[in-house]
């Protein structure tokens, strides 16, 4: 909740002016009026300490300040996303350190990363190895969640970031 400009009900306040410079102690009406002149907003920036501190930011920056703040915390709220990558059991040695790759990014940028190995025939040991390896290789940026799960078609292993 931001407190603006005319809603700010206390009497005096300790003002900052737009560069960051201290202006001591005010009354409201002064402040607002250096507002007005200077053609910008008077933020309250605490309600907890008297005289409580506000300062005079540019208009539109205020509340651009506060929808960013909202956003950051609804973002922090959601925790991390699944990403999925996907490989073979007959991965070559090149495609294997590029999927490996990637998956530091996710993991580094914190997202859960999901390794699923698509599995034909009798190539399950082979892909169970292969799971074990990448989880082996990402232990400097992530631990597995999940046990190695084979399921009929595909082996799958999950790997939250540190």
């Amino acid at each position: 909740m931001l407190i603006m400009n005319e809603k700010i009900k206390a009497s005096e306040i300790l003002l900052t002016g737009v560069n960051g410079e201290s202006l001591g102690v005010v009354s409201r009406d002064e402040a607002l009026a250096m507002a007005r002149k200077l053609k910008v907003d008077l933020v309250c920036t605490s309600l907890f300490s008297s005289p409580p501190p506000c300062k005079l930011v540019s208009s539109g920056a205020a509340k651009q300040e506060a929808a960013k703040g909202k956003q950051d915390a609804r973002k922090k709220d959601q925790g991390p996303k699944l990403k999925e990558i996907r490989l073979t059991a007959n991965t070559e040695e090149h495609d294997y350190e590029t999927k490996q790759r990637q998956a530091e990014k996710l993991l580094a940028a914190g997202n859960a990363v999901q390794l699923v190995v698509k599995i034909q025939g009798k190539e399950g040991p082979k892909a169970k190895e292969l799971l074990e390896r990448l989880v082996k290789d990402l232990a400097t940026v992530g631990k597995k969640e999940t046990g190695l799960q084979l399921s009929g078609k595909q082996a799958a292993v999950r790997v939250n970031p540190l």
